[in-house]
C-alpha cells in the first residue's frame, strides 16, 4: 500500500524532524519530546532515505539544516499554522451557538436585518447575531461580514451581494418644494454631506462631476452616519445620496423620491466575506445571502 501524507510512521518522523530543526539539537528535540536522542536520529534517518536527501548537515556540538531541511522545515511550519487556525476556529465554534455577522449601521438596518427576517422563515433553527459597527476594526471575530469595497483585493473567501448606483433623494415635500430639471440646479438646494467611511469616497461633488457639474455646493447638513442621514432627508431638511440597494424599501414605501432621474455607477460593490469555514451553519448563510437576496431586490 503506498505511503500516504498522513501515515502515523511518516507523522512520527516529521514530529521529530521538526523539534530537532526549531533546536538545532537531536539531543534537545528528545527532551522535549520525552524520547531518546537515538530514538529522534532513527526517526529523521528513515525520513532521509524516504526523501533521498539529507536534511541535516551533522556536527560533534549539533546540526544544521541542509537547503533541503530548510525547504522541508517552512512547509512543515505553514501547515502547523493551519491546523492551528483550524483549532482556534473550532475552539471559537463550540463557544458560541450562533452565526455572528459584522456590519456597519447602515447595512445593518436597511439591507442585513430586513433579510434575516425572511432567512429565519425557513432556517428558524439557525440563530444568526449581528455585530454593528461602523470602524474599520478587522472582523476576524465573526463568522461573516459585509462590506462595501474593492473585492478584487479581498484575499478571504467572499461572494458579491450587489453593485449599486447612486442617486439624489430627498422627501416628497422637499422635491416639491424645489423643482430641479438638471444637476446643476443641485447647486441651489440644501444637501445633507455624509463625513464617513461607508460611501467608499462618493460625495456630493464627486457625484455631480460625474454628471458633469463641477461648480461649488452648499452643505445644509453634515452628519457621520448614514441612517442618520436618511432620517434628515425625510424630515425635509435637505437631499441625500442614495445607493439604491440600501434605500430600496425607503423609496418604494414613497418615504424618500429621486430629485432627478440621473444615477452613476457605484464605484465599489457590498459584498460578504465568509471567516468560520468550519462552520456548516455559517456556510449556510452566507450562501444564503450570496444567492437568495437576489429574490429581494
Amino acid at each position: 500500500m503506498p505511503n500516504r501524507p498522513y501515515d502515523l510512521p511518516r507523522m512520527s518522523s516529521l514530529v521529530s524532524f521538526e523539534a530537532a530543526a526549531r533546536n538545532s539539537s537531536f539531543k534537545l528535540a528528545a527532551t522535549e519530546l520525552n524520547v531518546t536522542p537515538a530514538a529522534v536520529s532513527h526517526q529523521i534517518k528513515a525520513l532521509e532515505r524516504e526523501l533521498q536527501c539529507s536534511l541535516f548537515n551533522r556536527f560533534h556540538r549539533g546540526v544544521e539544516l541542509t537547503e533541503s531541511g530548510a525547504y522541508l522545515l517552512v512547509a512543515l511550519q505553514r501547515g502547523f499554522e493551519g491546523i492551528n487556525d483550524a483549532f482556534e476556529q473550532l475552539r471559537a465554534q463550540h463557544g458560541r451557538s450562533s452565526v455572528t455577522i459584522r456590519s456597519s449601521t447602515a447595512v445593518s438596518s436597511l439591507w442585513l436585518t430586513p433579510r434575516l427576517a425572511h432567512f429565519w422563515k425557513s432556517y428558524e433553527h439557525i440563530s444568526v447575531a449581528q455585530i454593528v459597527s461602523d470602524t474599520e476594526k478587522a472582523a476576524g471575530d465573526c463568522d461573516l461580514s459585509l462590506h462595501y469595497a474593492d473585492m478584487s483585493r479581498d484575499s478571504g473567501h467572499c461572494r458579491a451581494l450587489f453593485r449599486d448606483r447612486i442617486m439624489a433623494l430627498c422627501s416628497p415635500r422637499f422635491a416639491s418644494r424645489h423643482r430641479i430639471s438638471s444637476v446643476a440646479d443641485i447647486a441651489e438646494v440644501p444637501l445633507i454631506h455624509l463625513d464617513s467611511l461607508e460611501t467608499g469616497g462618493t460625495d456630493w461633488q464627486v457625484w455631480a462631476q460625474a454628471l458633469g457639474y463641477s461648480g461649488p455646493l452648499k452643505s445644509a447638513h453634515r452628519v457621520n452616519n448614514y441612517v442618520i442621514a436618511l432620517q434628515a432627508a425625510q424630515d425635509d431638511m435637505g437631499a441625500v445620496l442614495g445607493w439604491e440597494g440600501l434605500t430600496a424599501d425607503l423609496v418604494a414605501s414613497g418615504k424618500l423620491v429621486r430629485l432627478l432621474p440621473d444615477t452613476i455607477s457605484a464605484p465599489l460593490e457590498f459584498y460578504v466575506k465568509l471567516h468560520n469555514r468550519s462552520s456548516d451553519r455559517a456556510q449556510l448563510v452566507f450562501d444564503w445571502l450570496a444567492g437568495g437576496h437576489q429574490e429581494m431586490r
